[in-house]
Order: C-alpha cells, then structure tokens, then sequence
C-alpha cells in the first residue's frame, strides 16, 4: 500500500516516557526488538551496577513503581502545557487549554498502560510478575476454510443494474466561522471570532471558505448538501466521518455532540428520508481528539457518551442489530440490498494518535476478528462487501495494518470496494498478492475533503459518483 502523509492534526502525544510536541505531527509506535526484556535486563546486569532486580519480590516491585508513578503523572501534566509554551508550538492560552484537556484522559491511558507497575514489574522481576506486550507483533485467526479460486474481474455486461452512491467526508465544521476575521492567523485554526478582525495587511475570511488553516461555515455545508441532492437520487451514501472543527484544544463533549446532531439532521433534511446514510466514525468526534478507549474501559472516561448519541441519531438509517454493536465498540454490518454487505469500521482502533492503545493494541475491541466472522459469513452466502472507515488502513499501527491486508487478500474475492477519509485528500491505496506482492486485488478509495482545511481549494474538489460497475473495475469515474 502507498503511504501519503496525513492531514496536519494538532496534538500533544508522548510516546515511551519521550516527550514529543510537534504542533502539527503525529507519534509511531517505537520499534520494539524481539525480546524487549533480555534486551532491557542486559542495562541492568548485576555485574554492572552490583544490583539484582532479581532480588525483589512482585508485591514489592509494584509498590515501588506505584509511588514512582504518583510522582511522574503529578510532573507529567505540568510538563506538556511548560513544553508547549517554552518551545513555541503553539500560543500559549492554546497550549496551556491543550494540555488540560488532554491532562486526564492521557493520565488515564498512562496508568493502565505498558509504562506502569505491572508491566514495569514484568520486565524487572519476570513474567509471572505482569504482562509487557504493548504495540508488539500480532496475528487475527483466519477460519480453516480453503480460499476460493480468483476469478479475473470481467466487465459487467450492458445494461446490467447500477447504484448511485454518494461519498461525504471530513467536513468539518466550524460554528465559531467568522466572514471578515483574520485568515493567517498565529493559531492552529483561523477564520473564527477569536481570531480578530482582519486588516489591509492580513487576509481575510471569505464567506463560502478560505484557502488555508480555516474550516467551514455552517451555510456552505448546507449548500453543498442542497447542491448534490440537486444532482439526481441517490441510492445510498458513505459518511466516513469528522465533523467537528480543528479547534482541538477548546473542544467539549456537549460542543461535539450538537455538530454530531446538526449535522446528522441537515443531511436527513436535504437527502430526505429514502435515502439511507452509512455512517463511520471520524478521529476528530471525540474529544480530547483521537481519545478511543477500547470497550474494557469504563465509566466518565469511556467513548459511551458518543457512541450512545451517534446511535440516537443514526437510528434512522440503521438497524437494531448495526446500533448494537455501534453503541459497543462503534462499528457495524448492515446488508445494504440483496447480495451487497456493508461493514463500517472504527479505524480509531488503529490510530497511531489513538494514546489509549498504549493500554492493548492488540485487535481493541476485537473488531478485526468479528471482521473475518462477518467476511467469512459473507463468503459462504455469496454475498459481497464494501468497507467503509475514517483513516486509510495504511497510516495505521503497524499490526494492525498487516492483519487488516491480509484479510484482504484472503477474502479479495468478496471486498468489492472500500472507501475512507482523512487524508483530506484525492487518493487511493492498493493492495498486491502477498505471494508475489505483482498482483493487484483491491483498492482503497480515499476521498477529498469538505473543508478547505489546510490550503485546499473546495472548487477543485470534484465530487465522485461511483456506480457499482465501476468499482468491479477497480475505477471511479468522476
């Protein structure tokens, strides 16, 4: 799979005890050897520095570190929002809002991550001590069925059945959109209230959008939904997420949940109500951003509060059993028409932003391995399937992304298309044989954004109108 870049995204993420502040960067997962312990324990040899972890006992071991975490969460959250100001990454009220509204939730994810007592412990003492197996290698189980015989694709004959899909994402809204306000602002994201008013030296925001770090006002999202329900009916449409704004530090729950239902309700009102909608989550609708606690975790801190209103909201589209799951982990199936399956995926379970998989990065919420229930199911009725999902399968951990290729090619034959977002961009990302890595078997669609965040311009942003004709080509014509 080819890997562009990512859309900038502002973030404060630590990763193994460095911290990075990048204003506009991302954190990968360190390179961890083999057998992390024997290569941790070959720095801490008796002979060396004449002392024996060996020596203490689990019980004691955890202690240690617990009053040793105490101490580093309480330095910890003064640290970001210090570095942040010291270091000029951002304004400094940006950096001092981030750093709170990150403070309890990555404080969180710390304490039950691989960085605390019992994983510490297991790396010192052993493993009868705890378990150290964050971000390592791991494999999803394939059913024992023998794959299917590939058939070459073949055009469809003449006159065959099409559908008219319609492909939204990233649209990014933004409720404080100012026309007049400076649009080359300090912040990460301009064009607002608070961005002051514009004078003859500085641009100024427009009243449909900006070139640049501005996204979009409410009337322009409405006139884009006005305008494609002008181009004709519809079928269905793929939503593959991020409404909210890039105003990632002064975000709050009830501020994303209004633009999930604003939204949600404009797009009902202008498609009507025989069009269904397949929606998927965007990285940016929780808040702190990227915050995707797996299911295990539970309480305030967990994603209940989101999922729980997207299924609200979406119940008008979905089935009972698609908002089940929904509610649980954020994804879903749905048969779309006879012969056609739809699974929307949670790909926040495979963001490298995603700070809560240094807790379990292994299938969270055990989404890839339901995946295979559902292709295998699909393969055994002849039925076949589009994926739809937020962030593209090859800007994932890099796990994740291995066991979702190879479930691809092992059921090549029934994923017809897949669609995502994110990138903000027009792009695509292929998938080869993996025995001779030659082959071509599928294609990942990755749509243009709404938003015009950052320097984009939304007139040359051609919106696609795939025929299911087409994506048996592996095409999608404009």
């Amino acid at each position: 799979m080819r890997l562009p870049s990512p859309p900038p995204s502002f973030g404060l993420i630590t990763c193994l005890l460095v911290l990075t502040l990048p204003p506009f960067g991302s954190c990968h997962p360190a390179q961890l050897p083999r057998k992390p312990s024997l290569v941790f324990m070959e720095h801490l040899n008796p002979s060396r520095v004449g002392f024996s972890w060996g020596n203490l006992t689990c019980p004691l071991c955890k202690a240690v570190f617990t009053i040793l975490d105490i101490a580093l969460l309480v330095m910890l959250a003064r640290a970001v929002g210090e570095a942040c100001v010291r270091l000029h990454l951002a304004e400094e009220q940006v950096c001092r809002d981030i750093a709170e509204l990150f403070r309890e939730d990555f404080i969180r994810a710390l304490q039950e991550s691989f960085l605390w007592p019992s994983e510490a412990c297991a790396l010192l003492v052993g493993p009868s001590c705890g378990k150290f197996d964050v971000y390592a290698p791991w494999n999803i189980t394939l059913p024992n069925v023998p794959k299917p015989p590939v058939k070459p694709p073949s055009p469809p004959k003449p006159g065959s059945p099409q559908s008219r899909v319609l492909f939204l994402t990233d649209i990014h809204w933004d409720k404080e959109y100012n026309v007049g306000s400076v649009a080359d602002c300090k912040e990460p994201l301009c064009c607002r209230k608070d961005s002051g008013s514009a004078s003859w030296r500085r641009r100024k925001a427009g009243h449909w959008g900006t070139y640049g770090k501005c996204d979009l006002p409410l009337w322009t999202v409405e006139n884009l939904l006005e305008t494609v329900a002008k181009a004709g009916t519809w079928d269905w449409v793929y939503w593959t997420g991020d409404i909210p704004a890039h105003n990632v530090w002064s975000q709050t729950r009830e501020q994303q949940l209004l633009e999930l239902t604003v939204i949600s309700k404009l797009i009902h009102k202008h498609l009507g109500p025989n069009v269904t909608v397949y929606p998927a989550i965007g990285n940016h609708e929780s808040t702190p951003v990227n915050s995707f606690p797996p299911p295990f975790v539970r309480g305030n801190r967990s994603s209940a509060w989101l999922y729980d209103r997207m299924a609200e909201e979406w119940a008008l589209w979905l089935p009972d059993q698609a908002l089940k799951t929904l509610r649980y982990g954020g994804f879903y199936t749905v048969q779309i028409e006879p012969g056609l399956r739809l699974v929307s995926l949670n790909m926040n379970f495979c963001a490298r932003e995603n700070f809560w998989l240094m807790v379990n990065s292994t299938d969270p919420a055990n989404q890839l391995q339901w995946l295979v229930h559902i292709l295998q199911a699909s393969e055994d009725k002849g039925e076949k399937v589009h994926i739809i999902g937020h962030i593209p399968p090859g800007l994932c951990l890099s796990s994740w992304s291995w066991n979702y290729y190879h479930i691809v090619n092992r059921y090549e034959s029934t994923i017809t298309g897949q669609f995502f977002g994110h990138t903000h961009l027009d792009e695509f990302q292929m998938f080869y044989d993996e025995e001779t890595m030659t082959r071509p078997l599928g294609v990942a669609f990755i749509a243009p954004s709404v938003t015009t965040y950052v320097d984009l311009n939304p007139e040359k942003l051609q919106m696609k109108v795939c025929t299911l004709q087409a994506i048996e080509k592996k095409k999608c014509y404009e």
